[in-house]
């Protein structure tokens, strides 16, 4: 067993492109060295702005062999009456490669037939991976791709070299015009002469010495460390921003912090100018003193350590003393404007093509908001969500906005308290956009929930209205992620809004704009959301058929689907809950054979067992405890309730023959069975329930 380490050395790869491109690397690379059967361990990876590396332990230096065996014609047609091999044996024995002498005779459930043994001896490691690498390494995925000088070959950025050994010995392949070695290359300008690599255990140490911190986490902890002892001897402390820190550790090879200073004036501007200023343009590390109010300073990380680390903070000053400006400027300029201004301008921001402007899509949110706030706190939220909805696209036309795009809704939230607009008013204009991501912190008041979903619904149903419908490879407009967002929201606040009516009153305000009628769109739209909850009951660990299950019955409650499925799982957990099932199963498969007969009334005078008068007599003491239990949101203990009907369901089935020749009496029985079926299809469709 060897170590196999393999290098591509390039000029700078952008940060966010790092990891995504090693975790693809070495999951590629391990498929393909099962799929050549190569034994191996674990993988690790490594990984700077000018390399990407994977190391993958214990690799077998040879291809396990293979042994198979080959079955051909049947005895009697290999070989005649006398035993001599025939033309099919013959023709067999040469398609598997092995002499007539070879073959034998093996009984199987058909009879004998010939077969032959054949074995395929495994190939040298070194040889497999002259292929395999140079594949595995053009097949990482990047957001965008590049050539360079007049090859054909494409990757993140052109490659400089590659360090391919297993063990001491070198694998020897081409990309482009680069052949693979034994060299690697230290720090761009500290350490940039060629470094020798004899075996792979010597590759950290000796990127090392050439000031390269190839572990992505070690560089990620010194970053951590370095900074936080540099604020700290400014006196203060680091702003925590975890995504920054990911995003310098793949910044730099070799981490070295400089605290920069800046004017206190700059402090006037709101912090969220300040700390974007610095993060998003230039990268730098916000310091913050004990009470958590902004300092006039920051921490910047080089990648290269200089004799005066002065000078290169006065350039990191210089920089940012002009970014905040320019800030300063806009957010000044901004505090002049009118809302209303800004309001009529967005007739003149695109939303969509064929949906409009950022006014008309303001419009029907607006109307939307009004619509859910009064179904969910009557009047006086419906004002202040209407209000919220008004002036929750307005910043897009600041200039502040327009100069820190990562900004909108933070600024309208800023402008609008600044402004005077009532606390849940401005908080909302930033709250509806959330959650910006999977995962992503929701909205926290009631107005910025329902706005939020007003403003995702529309951009679904809008999306939608004009064929812009998500594929498995394409989501433009991240429908999946805002769908998400609204089953979310609806969750967290236990909102009991009717799905599809919210759908259907979105849909009909694009009616205009779509060549679909608004019930179809409503129907595609309503599917979409269903997916997208069991997306969710899915990833917190429900089984996939009691989901499908609740939500074939209905998904037009959010809370109630997941009230649902959670008292299905708890009954699932119960001893006797496949009986139970397959006796819910058989009552809806045998309605399913008889529903064209028109069940529908109950008919005691026709019951010809104690069992019809035993099982009508449960349903109807069961169906009053349900329904009590249902109005109290007691679903657990409404669907044990159903459960206590299996025993007389099962003996009324023992006992009668429900689809009996008797029209009227087999009528009478599915009415019964269908009273049944009506309690359990209150919770779910047990028919899709596995047993």
């Amino acid at each position: 067993m060897e170590r196999l380490l393999v290098e591509i050395g390039t000029e700078e790869i952008p940060a966010g492109y790092i990891q995504p491109a090693l975790d693809a690397l070495s999951s590629n690379l391990m498929k393909r060295l099962e799929g050549a059967r190569i034994d191996h361990g674990a993988a690790k990876t490594y990984g700077t702005p000018r390399r990407l590396s994977v190391e993958v332990f214990d690799v077998a230096l040879k291809q396990k062999s293979v042994t198979t065996e080959l079955i051909g014609p049947p005895e009697k047609v290999g070989y005649d009456e006398q035993g001599r091999p025939t033309v099919a044996a013959e023709k067999f024995a040469e398609k598997i490669g092995l002499p007539l002498s070879k073959l034998s005779i093996t009984e199987t459930e058909k009879g004998r037939y010939l077969c032959g043994t054949k074995t395929e001896r495994g190939l040298a490691t070194r040889t497999l991976l002259k292929e395999i690498l140079p594949e595995v390494i053009l097949a990482t995925p990047f957001p965008k791709r590049m050539r360079w000088a007049d090859l054909a070959v494409e990757f993140a950025r052109p490659v400089h070299h590659i360090l391919a050994l297993l063990g001491e010995k070198v694998i020897t392949f081409f990309i482009g015009n680069v052949k693979s070695g034994r060299f690697t290359r230290g720090h761009y300008f500290m350490s940039p002469k060629k470094i020798k690599i004899n075996r792979p255990e010597e590759y950290l140490e000796a990127l090392g010495k050439a000031h390269v911190i190839a572990d992505i986490e070690e560089r990620r902890r010194q970053v951590d460390t370095l900074v936080r002892e540099a604020a700290q001897r400014s006196g203060g402390r680091i702003l925590p921003d975890e995504e920054l820190l990911d995003t310098v550790t793949n910044l730099v090879e070799l981490p070295v912090p400089v605290v920069g200073n800046f004017e206190t004036k700059f402090l006037e501007i709101p912090d969220e100018i300040l700390i974007t200023a610095m993060r998003e343009h230039q990268k730098y590390f916000a310091i913050i003193d004990a009470d958590g109010r902004l300092m006039p300073c920051f921490v910047a990380v080089n990648n290269t350590r200089t004799r005066d680390m002065k000078l290169v903070a006065t350039g990191h000053e210089r920089v940012i003393r002009a970014r905040l400006e320019d800030g300063r400027f806009f957010y000044r300029s901004d505090m002049g404007a009118s809302f209303d201004e800004w309001v009529k301008q967005l007739k003149g921001v695109l939303f969509q093509a064929r949906l409009g402007s950022m006014y008309e899509k303001m419009l029907r949110v607006k109307d939307m908001a009004e619509y859910l706030a009064e179904a969910a706190g009557g009047a006086g939220l419906r004002d202040q969500a209407g209000r919220a909805a008004y002036l929750c696209k307005a910043d897009l036309i600041s200039e502040v906005v327009g100069e820190f795009p990562k900004l909108q809704g933070v600024m309208g939230r800023v402008y609008a308290a600044a402004k005077n607009e009532p606390p849940g008013v401005a908080a909302a204009i930033e709250e509806h956009y959330r959650p910006v991501r999977s995962g992503g912190v929701l909205p926290e008041g009631e107005i910025g929930s329902v706005l939020a979903i007003a403003d995702k619904i529309d951009s679904i149903v809008g999306c939608f209205s004009v064929g812009l419908i998500p594929t498995g490879a394409a989501d433009p407009y991240a429908l999946r992620r805002q769908g998400i967002g609204i089953v979310q929201i609806l969750l967290h606040r236990r909102f009991s809004f009717s799905l599809k009516a919210l759908i259907a009153k979105s849909a009909a305000m694009f009616a205009e704009k779509s060549d679909n009628p608004p019930e179809k769109i409503a129907d595609l739209v309503y599917m979409f959301l269903k997916n997208r909850m069991a997306h969710l009951l899915a990833e917190e660990g429900f089984a996939k058929d009691a989901v499908a299950a609740v939500l074939e019955v209905s998904a037009d409650s959010v809370p109630d689907v997941w009230d649902r499925v959670r008292a299905l799982d708890n009954l699932r957990k119960a001893p006797d809950f496949e009986p139970l099932a397959v006796a819910f199963k058989r009552v809806v498969n045998i309605i399913r054979q008889g529903e064209t007969l028109g069940a529908d009334r109950v008919d005691p005078s026709l019951f010809e067992d104690e069992s019809e008068t035993a099982l009508r007599d449960a349903f109807e003491r069961v169906s009053a405890s349900v329904k009590g239990h249902l109005a109290a949101g007691e679903y657990d203990q409404a669907l044990r309730e159903i459960a206590a009907l299996r025993e007389p369901v099962d003996a009324f089935f023992e006992g009668v023959m429900v689809l009996t020749d008797n029209a009227r009496i087999r009528t009478n029985r599915l009415a019964l069975l269908s009273g049944i079926a009506g309690l359990f299809d209150q919770f779910a469709d047990f028919s899709r329930i596995s047993t």
